[in-house]
């Protein structure tokens, strides 16, 4: 019996807590979008970024050349970008 008196308690908070977290998702539009980002996928890239995928200038890259930008690499030509002298 005295452990229904902690149990039941802490159901209701945990219950209440669920339900604040219910509607502070519903409030904050968490569900309005929900194929955005599935069809996202199927959507172009904006032309900067396949310029730069393009031109191996990722942001994972690493090392003297991650300072070059797109209009720098285009302007220089694939020779400096590998680091050879034009």
């Amino acid at each position: 019996m005295s452990s229904l008196a902690f149990l039941i308690p802490l159901a209701l908070m945990l219950g209440g807590a669920a339900l604040a977290a219910l509607f502070w998702s519903l409030r904050s539009s968490q569900y309005d979008d929900l194929d955005g980002a599935a069809e996202r996928i199927f959507l172009e890239p904006d032309d900067d970024r396949a310029d730069a995928v393009a031109l191996g200038l990722s942001r994972g890259r690493t090392g003297p050349q991650s300072e070059l930008t797109v209009s720098q690499s285009v302007k220089n030509g694939p020779a400096v970008e590998k680091g050879l002298d034009p």
